[in-house]
């Protein structure tokens, strides 16, 4: 059993049936050392185990048995398992090759959950390791197959209903507890940024705006500099207004390395959410650039005195001089050196790595700290989905989008791959030529911003395009047929949160089918948003009450448990106490989970209304009034809330842009129409709006997300001055 560690022989029960969701040789011989070498393999002969495994198996003259699960049936299946029981051996099923999705976490696919579930019988899981490439071989020549595998044998689920969903859930349960205990993720994210950009030296960031690029080392020897600076302040946090490119990298950084908590400054909010945001932050600096002021003059600027430039932060001959010695330390110096000159390692594990704030379109935003634990683990979960061999990066996410921070910016830096930034996302036009200029293939967006890139792109803008993800809000399948169609690229719909750092899930392109192998685990599904990242734990409960836990492949209240989640928003002890829960944290997202590991969103709680009983999706009603109408999904003219009703609880309200909608007649005669279009749909017609508000404009945030918090109040404010 070398290069294996042995979990869980108490759990050992014989003679059982053994559901592992994976094998290999070293996972084979444990087993054969367990059970005393009374055990038979059982596999599909469509489904053929990996030739190391099966000539292992013929060594020991233990050859699976042939068992075909197409044409057979559970309860055939249940009696070739009791009659090896009778004999005394332990039955273990044997997942073969398969076309499946990087880092997926089992290589059962769901056909065999459905036998498990059939059977009828008591299972004992099985739980083998595996993370594949992560951030923590980067620095050393470390080859997969000699890491060290985890194997675990799992407590035995007695036999009964869900066992599929049962067998799912303590498989992700272990792959949360087993990612979790890396070593790795107790690290310091600083210390692998000085290491990364000093492999890295010569990889260019390159200003979208200038067309300049400055190398990673040049990166680090600023940084190095500033940082110099900013520790003699002595203060905790300051904030950080700039957007991505070099001058907000060497910010973020320079911090880091001063040993001070970057708070990134959505600069796009209200004068009243960045007071907010200054308040709990507790906030006295601020880094920015004079230019980066100019342009934006409706923004809420501290004074003066508060803001530290990043032109005079270089000034005078004495810093000068430092300057080009960090430089050529961080080009030629070793990392070690680098390293302890910097106390790159001071801060680390559950330390403050750098402070976001959420969006807040439904109230106040809510700060995030991510620590140095959540941001490596996020990374090295993505790591282990994503293959990032060759990729050039689009940068063009803000910083303070968690997803432009982690993703488009400290993973690319981390895996030394060129990016190019931008600080206008809304410029679909400029990122479709920096597209086309510097062949990026790795594209991060909102629907929003993707959709009007595809406006202003040509024929061959994406062409080196190889992964497009979205994510922040729903990807229509309009514009997911669009993309194939006029530019033969799959938009790969990702699920994250802010308090995750962010990524949960993401969809991939399909992977090519195994020769000889007629199963296949998906890669993408339509319509969810993608397959959960290793480590990552889901449950799922009933809405209306957090203690009752639903089977996952029900539709209720998603719950996330992984060493990349935070542990509370900054000064909010009473939110906090609400959505957290023996260590699972409610995302306040509605959803279920398929048996393959795909969440499916149903929408956000508060994009519910429960009228008469019946919870009712705000976004599934915009989209059925979309076809009724048929108006263009790619322009946002509606918008469903829900507002208090004295009968039914709630009741639906629509917003609408559309002038032909302001009289009063012709508001009542669309909410008949659709009253009597609804149940025609297979929709109740509980589901139809109440009332008709006309607006000038359906309100949105620089994300292009609905500002769902002012939607309710636009109107609330129209039916009390209407029905008073």
């Amino acid at each position: 059993m070398n290069n294996l560690t042995l979990h869980g022989q108490e759990n050992i029960v014989a003679p059982a049936f053994y559901l592992p969701n994976r094998l290999s040789v070293q996972a084979c011989k444990a087993l054969n050392y367990l059970l005393q070498g009374r055990l038979v393999y059982i596999a599909d002969p469509a489904f053929p185990p990996l030739p190391e495994i099966e000539n292992y198996l013929r060594g020991k003259r233990m050859l699976p048995e042939r068992f075909d699960f197409r044409n057979g049936t559970p309860q055939a299946a249940r009696e070739t398992l009791q009659r090896y029981f009778q004999e005394g051996k332990s039955v273990v099923f044997m997942p073969g090759q398969l076309a499946k999705v990087r880092g997926c976490l089992a290589d059962v696919p769901k056909l065999f959950l459905d036998y498990a579930q059939g059977m009828y019988l008591p299972i004992s899981p099985l739980f083998l390791g595996f993370y594949g490439e992560s951030i923590d071989t980067l620095y050393r020549d470390v080859k997969e197959e000699d890491c060290c595998e985890e194997f675990y044998v799992l407590p035995q689920l007695p036999a009964g209903a869900h066992m599929a969903e049962r067998l799912l859930s303590a498989w992700l349960e272990k792959s949360n507890r087993a990612f979790s205990s890396r070593p790795l993720l107790n690290g310091s994210l600083t210390e692998h940024l000085v290491r990364a950009l000093r492999k890295y030296g010569a990889v260019e960031m390159i200003d979208g705006m200038s067309r300049k690029s400055l190398p990673y080392y040049k990166i680090l020897g600023v940084a190095m500099t500033i940082a110099t600076r900013l520790r003699k302040r002595g203060e905790q946090r300051i904030g950080v207004i700039l957007p991505p490119g070099p001058g907000g990298t060497i910010a973020l950084l320079a911090c880091m390395l001063a040993g001070v908590t970057p708070v990134i400054i959505n600069y796009a909010s209200s004068a009243a959410a960045f007071q907010s945001t200054v308040q709990q932050a507790e906030l006295k600096s601020f880094i920015t650039a004079r230019q980066f002021m100019e342009k934006l003059p409706s923004f809420s600027w501290p004074t003066a005195d508060r803001l530290i430039l990043m032109e005079e932060l270089l000034t005078g001959l004495t810093t000068k001089l430092q300057l080009i010695k960090n430089v050529m330390l961080a080009r030629f110096a070793p990392a070690d050196y680098l390293c302890k000159k910097t106390r790159a390692a001071e801060r680390h594990g559950e330390d403050e790595a750098a402070m976001l704030f959420t969006a807040g379109s439904t109230g106040e935003p809510k700060g995030v700290a991510l620590t140095h634990r959540m941001v490596l683990s996020n990374v090295a979960q993505s790591c282990c989905r994503l293959v990032l061999d060759n990729e050039r990066v689009l940068g063009s996410l803000p910083l303070f989008h968690s997803f432009g921070f982690t993703v488009a910016l400290i993973l690319p830096l981390l895996k030394g791959r060129p990016i190019c930034t931008y600080p206008n996302p809304t410029d679909a036009r400029t990122l479709c030529r920096l597209i086309e200029k510097y062949e990026l293939s790795m594209l991060c967006a909102t629907p929003t911003f993707a959709r009007a890139m595809l406006r202003r792109a040509d024929p061959y803008t994406f062409a080196t395009v190889r992964y497009f993800i979205v994510g922040a809000e729903r990807l229509s399948p309009d514009l997911e047929r669009e993309y194939m169609t006029h530019a033969g690229v799959p938009l790969l719909e990702g699920y994250g949160l802010t308090e995750a750092a962010p990524v949960c899930a993401v969809n991939l392109p399909d992977a090519p089918r195994v020769p000889g192998s007629a199963f296949s685990i998906p890669c993408t599904v339509p319509r969810s948003i993608g397959y959960l990242l290793p480590g990552i734990a889901v449950r799922i409960t009933d809405a209306d009450d957090d203690d009752k836990v639903l089977p996952l492949t029900s539709r209720g209240m998603i719950w996330l448990k992984g060493p990349n989640m935070f542990h509370g928003y900054a000064k909010r002890p009473e939110l906090n106490a609400s959505v957290f829960k023996n260590g699972w944290f409610k995302t306040g997202d509605i959803g279920r989970v398929d048996l393959n590991g795909f969440i499916t969103l149903d929408g956000r709680l508060s994009r519910f209304s429960k009228i008469g009983g019946e919870m009712v999706p705000h976004e599934a009603v915009e989209d059925l009034i979309i076809r009724i109408l048929k108006l263009n999904a790619d322009e946002l003219s509606i918008a469903v809330t829900g507002v208090l009703d004295a009968q039914k609880g709630e009741a639906i309200a629509l917003l609408t842009s559309i002038p032909s909608h302001f009289p009063p007649t012709a508001q009542r005669e669309l909410i008949s129409k659709l009253r009597n279009e609804f149940p025609l749909h297979g929709v109740p017609t509980l589901w139809a709006p109440r009332y008709v508000i006309p607006v000038g404009k359906i309100p949105v945030l620089a994300s292009g997300k609905q500002d769902l918090s002012l939607c309710r109040r636009m109107a609330l404010d129209y039916l009390k001055s209407e029905l008073s």
